[in-house]
């Protein structure tokens, strides 16, 4: 997504978790409902959060912030997402007002939008290239621990 030439305009509609949550980080724009959340649980299933928020949130917020959010896989309430430049607004409606947006968008010209975005992606790629070969080596190796497969028993136990 990183890499995507056109602009990506997010609409999240209620809880972004995980791989949702991943989507939106990597988003250009992002418009969220008012009863809508963040979060990245791996950490507390036992996984190394290594995809989506936890590469782009010390570049979204502070680092600080971005390791509360990551390590405790706390849900981020749609007001508290858009404070600290995790998402951009709260809405009534996020798929209108992304719909919206993202028609703006396409009525500029075509060549100067995709490369303003390319030229401010280049910090985002810089951050996410020079941490993502520790991440995804972390995280595959994460799922071998006792901690995942205990994690995963207690879910599948409690599914029956």
């Amino acid at each position: 997504m990183v890499r995507c030439r056109v602009p990506v305009v997010a609409a999240v509609n209620g809880s972004a978790v995980g791989l949702g949550c991943s989507l939106v980080a990597l988003s250009d724009i992002v418009y969220m409902a008012e009863n809508a959340c963040l979060a990245d649980p791996h950490v507390q299933v036992g996984l190394v959060a290594a995809d989506g928020g936890p590469l782009t949130w010390p570049l979204h917020t502070s680092l600080l912030l971005a390791k509360e959010y990551a390590l405790t896989g706390a849900r981020i309430p749609a007001e508290q997402a858009v404070a600290p430049g995790l998402a951009n607004h709260v809405v009534a409606d996020p798929l209108a007002e992304a719909t919206a947006c993202a028609k703006r968008i396409a009525g500029l010209p075509r060549q100067a939008a995709e490369s303003t975005k390319r030229v401010l992606n280049m910090h985002l790629e810089r951050a996410v290239l020079a941490t993502l070969d520790y991440a995804t080596t972390a995280e595959e190796q994460s799922f071998q621990t006792d901690d995942f497969r205990d994690t995963l028993a207690r879910l599948i136990d409690r599914e029956k």
